[in-house]
């Protein structure tokens, strides 16, 4: 169906605490903020409350030290009856050095009803 819903970006500074004993992005933390931004991409292209049904071919393609600032960028892809795909791409720079894809993924979206169940999208 039609997708016309504008991405939405989040930044995240890599502190000390979302970092790993390695010193860069713990990867529960990177796939956390992924989640977060697909939320807020899904939840405001249904226009209700959405949940997560899957996760589908995340990469880390690259530690990303702490001090960095990483960038989530997610874009409504699909649009179901209720359901929907929401592309992930991460994008870590800091000071001096050139930004870098980092990370990326898909993750299926359900729009959901006051009960908890799924409910049709609507076609704005």
């Amino acid at each position: 169906m039609t997708v016309d819903a504008a991405p939405v970006e989040i930044r995240e500074l890599v502190l000390p605490v979302l970092a790993n004993h390695h010193g860069t992005l713990f990867a529960g933390q990177g796939l956390q903020l992924m989640a977060k931004v697909a939320f807020m991409a899904a939840r405001s292209r249904a226009n209700c409350e959405v949940v997560m049904a899957g996760a589908s071919a995340i990469q880390f393609l690259s530690p990303i030290p702490i001090g960095y600032v990483l960038t989530l960028r997610a874009q409504v892809v699909r649009v179901g009856r209720s359901s929907m795909t929401v592309a992930v791409h991460g994008i870590a720079e800091k000071t001096g050095t050139p930004a870098e894809e980092v990370l990326n993924g898909a993750f299926e979206m359900v729009a959901i009803d006051a009960q908890g169940r799924p409910t049709a999208i609507d076609f704005h």
